[in-house]
C-alpha cells in the first residue's frame, strides 16, 4: 500500500474554493495508479506538509470528457475548410474511417487520450462503433478495435468508458452503406454477442450505446437496451442531433427520434442522450421525466453548424448534464463548459443559464455518473484521486482573487492553463508536461499523417 499527500494552494470543493487543502491518497500499488483514493481531506493547512506533494494553482476534480470519437482527432483543421453541412463533413470522416487499423487506431487515440490528459481529463467516454475490418470483415480477434482503445487509455493514463456501439443501418429500411460496412455486426444479437467478450478492468469500464435512431431499427433497440440494463451498464445514444433525422423518424415511425427510444425502453437513468439539439416539448418531458441525462458538446455543435441544445430547459425538466468534446476540433472541456453558458446567453440573450460552480459540476462529477464512475469527481474521502490543477497565473487567469477560482477556471482559463493531472493518485502531467507520452505533439503528427495518407 502506498499513502501519498498532495498539498492543494486552492481546492474546489464543489461549493466553494478553500485555501491550504491537504489531500491524502492511498494506493493498493496497482501498476496504472487507477485505483488510488482520497483517504483524507484536510482543509486549514496553510504550508505544504513534510514531503508532500504541492500543486500550486486551483485544484479540481478530474474532468470528465463524456462523448468522444478519437478517430476524428485526425480530421482537425481539413474539415474546416470550406463549406457544406454535417452530411458533407460525414464523408470526410467516412474516408479517415476507412484506413484505420488496430495498431495505426491505437496509436492515434494514445496520442489523443495523451492530449486530453494535458488538458485535464481523467475519464473519457469513448463512442465507439468502427468494429471490423475494410468490408465489415470481423478481425480474428472480433473486438481489436475497441481493445485496443482500452490499451491506448492506459498508456495515456486517463481511465475510459468504452461506449460500444451498435450500428447496423444508413437509415430507416436501409442497409449499411459501403463506409459502413466496418461498422455493422448485422443484428443487435449478434453486436450484443461481440461486445460481451469486452471486460472491465481497473482503469476501463464496458457501455453501450445506440449510434442513432437512424442507425439501429426499431425493433432491435431494445436489445441494446437490455444488454445495458442487465450489466447496469451507462447507454448513450446521439439523439436528434438533426433535423433531418427528425424528420425521417416521423415518416418512418410517426414519432420523434425520443418518443421511439421511450417506447423501446431506452431512457432512464444509466442513459444519456448527445446532443439532443432539436427536441419537442414533449420530448424534453420524457427526457427530464425519466432523469435520462444530456451530453452537450457544443464546439462540435457549432463547427458542424448542428445548432444549439436547449440544455437549460432539459436540466429544468430533470435531466443531468454532462459535457463532451465529442469531434475533437478543439480538447478543451473549460471550454466546452463556457460555451454552453455563452451559447443559451446567445440564443436567449440573457445571461445567466448557470452558476460556474454549476458548469463545473457537469465537467467533473454528472460526466463520471454519466460514464459509470460515480465514486470519482469530488474532491472528498472514498473518492478516486482524479485531480486536475489549472494555473492562476497566466495570462488568462492572472488578476481575479483566488476565491474566485471557480469564475476564473470556467470564463477565463484554457486547457493551456492546466498545470497537473493526477489519476487514481498517479502524477500523470507534472507542469504541463505529460509523464507517460514522452511528446505529444510528436505522437499526434506521426499518427495522424498514418492516417490521413
Amino acid at each position: 500500500m502506498t499513502v501519498t499527500t498532495y498539498w492543494l494552494e486552492h481546492a474546489w470543493l464543489g461549493t466553494h474554493v478553500e485555501p491550504g487543502v491537504a489531500l491524502t491518497v492511498t494506493s493498493g500499488g496497482s501498476a496504472a495508479g487507477a485505483d488510488g483514493r482520497i483517504s483524507a481531506v484536510r482543509t486549514g493547512v496553510d504550508a505544504p506538509p513534510p514531503g508532500a506533494t504541492v500543486l500550486r494553482g486551483l485544484t479540481i476534480p478530474g474532468l470528465a470528457n463524456a462523448h468522444s470519437h478519437a478517430f476524428h482527432r485526425a480530421l482537425r483543421g481539413t474539415v474546416q475548410v470550406g463549406s457544406g453541412t454535417f452530411w458533407t463533413w460525414r464523408e470526410v470522416m467516412y474516408q479517415v474511417a476507412s484506413r484505420l487499423t488496430p495498431d495505426s487506431y491505437h496509436a492515434l487515440a494514445r496520442a489523443v487520450y495523451a492530449e486530453m490528459a494535458l488538458a485535464g481529463i481523467t475519464a473519457v467516454g469513448e463512442f465507439h462503433y468502427l468494429h471490423h475490418a475494410a468490408g465489415g470483415t470481423p478481425y480474428d480477434n472480433p473486438n481489436a478495435m475497441g481493445e485496443a482503445l482500452i490499451a491506448a487509455a492506459a498508456e495515456a493514463g486517463i481511465r475510459i468508458t468504452l461506449l460500444d456501439t451498435a450500428y447496423l443501418s444508413a437509415g430507416f429500411g436501409e442497409p449499411p452503406n459501403q463506409q459502413q460496412l466496418r461498422f455493422s455486426d448485422g443484428t443487435a444479437d449478434a453486436w450484443a454477442a461481440r461486445a460481451a467478450g469486452l471486460k472491465d478492468s481497473a482503469h476501463a469500464r464496458i457501455g453501450a450505446a445506440i449510434h442513432s435512431v437512424r442507425a439501429v431499427p426499431a425493433g432491435q433497440l431494445a436489445t441494446v437496451a437490455q444488454w445495458a440494463e442487465s450489466r447496469r451498464a451507462p447507454l448513450h445514444v446521439h439523439l436528434s442531433e438533426q433535423t433531418a433525422e427528425n424528420d425521417a423518424c416521423l415518416a418512418a415511425h410517426g414519432r420523434t427520434p425520443t418518443r421511439l427510444l421511450a417506447d423501446h425502453g431506452v431512457l432512464g437513468p444509466r442513459t444519456t442522450g448527445v446532443h439532443s439539439t432539436h427536441l419537442t416539448d414533449e420530448d424534453i418531458a420524457l427526457l427530464g421525466g425519466t432523469t435520462t441525462g444530456t451530453c452537450m458538446c457544443p464546439t462540435t455543435e457549432r463547427d458542424l453548424a448542428d445548432g444549439i441544445g436547449p440544455a437549460a430547459r432539459l436540466q429544468r425538466a430533470g435531466s443531468p448534464l454532462s459535457l463532451g468534446s465529442d469531434s475533437h476540433a478543439v480538447i478543451d472541456l473549460l471550454e466546452e463548459a463556457r460555451a454552453m453558458e455563452l451559447d443559451e446567453r446567445l440564443r436567449t440573450r440573457t445571461r445567466g443559464h448557470w452558476t460556474a460552480a454549476a458548469l463545473l459540476r457537469a465537467a467533473t462529477a454528472d460526466g463520471h455518473a454519466a460514464l459509470g464512475w460515480d465514486d470519482a469527481g469530488a474532491l472528498e474521502q472514498g473518492a478516486l484521486a482524479d485531480l486536475t490543477t489549472i494555473a492562476l497565473d497566466s495570462v488568462r487567469t492572472a488578476g481575479p482573487l483566488p476565491r474566485l477560482g471557480a469564475e476564473t477556471a470556467v470564463f477565463a482559463a484554457s486547457a493551456a492553463d492546466v498545470r497537473h493531472t493526477v489519476v487514481g493518485g498517479r502524477h500523470v502531467v507534472s507542469d504541463g508536461v505529460h509523464q507517460l507520452v514522452p511528446d505529444v505533439p510528436a505522437a499526434l503528427a506521426e499518427s495522424i499523417a498514418a492516417v490521413r495518407g
